[in-house]
């Protein structure tokens, strides 16, 4: 019999909560709803957070697991930027049943990672997702001209790291989803349309966002950004551009000399050709 099995058939149990988050980045964080801080597994669970979950839906078959987390936004907890940021997207989650007065008694009840989050107010909510709702996800390919890999996956096999491909750069400026660099001769005009840019440093670092148009504009190089990033960057920040790629054969070949690997079916008939009937006379 385990402690907290044993601790359970007692009579007086001193329960509570406790949940780590692990976000992609590696920072962790720990929760309890108890009124004073836990420590275990080298994580320490703050009480001030005012954290709390849902019942946990559990069972036996292949259906995922779920539940919600339900915390207020603020600078001791989880922040309203974080959330704006999306770094707490597919956030890994852990919630165990501790024992507070012996916290080595404690069993993990559930792990899985955060889904949607919603914002009501100052209160934040996420969707809870038990490891099964990989299951959930839809498997195979679809038969399309254009290519279904992302640019620079296993798939793909472009080093995005190599010269030409990406480009570290200092921000001249930013108004707000337009990036302007000081660069007369840069690469060819479009070059990293349907690409991404990522901040090296300052408040936003990690983040990234997808890239509309690029454009040589009066000596300075514009890009515009499909939506402004959720930080604000200061002149001189370091970003790195990633070329684009529009997922068509010929940008492949030509682009990226990467044609062996494209995951595309240009030679699919198009849609005049099935729409196409027999009929007397010409070819």
């Amino acid at each position: 019999m385990s402690g907290l099995e044993a601790h359970l058939q007692g009579g007086v149990t001193t329960l509570c909560r406790a949940w780590a988050l692990s976000r992609a980045d590696g920072l962790v964080r720990g929760f309890t709803d108890h009124d004073r801080p836990l420590a275990f597994e080298g994580i320490a669970f703050r009480p001030e957070t005012g954290m709390s979950a849902s019942a946990l839906v559990q069972g036996a078959g292949l259906a995922a697991d779920t539940g919600e987390a339900l915390g207020a936004i603020s600078d001791a907890g989880v922040s309203e930027a974080e959330i704006a940021q999306g770094r707490l997207d597919g956030a890994e989650l852990r919630v165990w049943r501790v024992n507070w007065a012996d916290p080595e008694e404690r069993a993990l009840e559930f792990r899985g990672h955060l889904g949607e989050i919603r914002r009501d107010g100052t209160v934040f909510r996420a969707e809870l997702r038990g490891l099964s709702d990989a299951l959930n996800r839809p498997l195979g390919r679809v038969y399309q001209p254009r290519c279904d890999a992302v640019l620079g996956d296993a798939r793909c096999g472009v080093d995005t790291a190599q010269p030409g491909v990406s480009v570290e750069r200092s921000l001249g400026f930013a108004d707000g989803a337009r990036l302007r660099f000081d660069w007369a001769e840069g690469p060819a005009q479009g070059w990293f349309a349907h690409g991404h840019v990522e901040v090296l440093e300052g408040p936003g670092a990690g983040l990234l966002a997808p890239i509309r148009e690029d454009r040589q504009e009066a000596g300075a190089r514009i890009v515009e950004l499909w939506r402004p990033l959720a930080a604000t960057l200061a002149p001189g920040t370091r970003l790195r551009l990633v070329a684009g790629c529009d997922k068509r054969a010929e940008t492949c070949r030509l682009k990226f000399d990467n044609f062996l690997n494209f995951r595309g079916f240009p030679d699919l008939p198009g849609s005049d050709w099935l729409m196409a009937v027999p009929r007397s006379g010409g070819a």
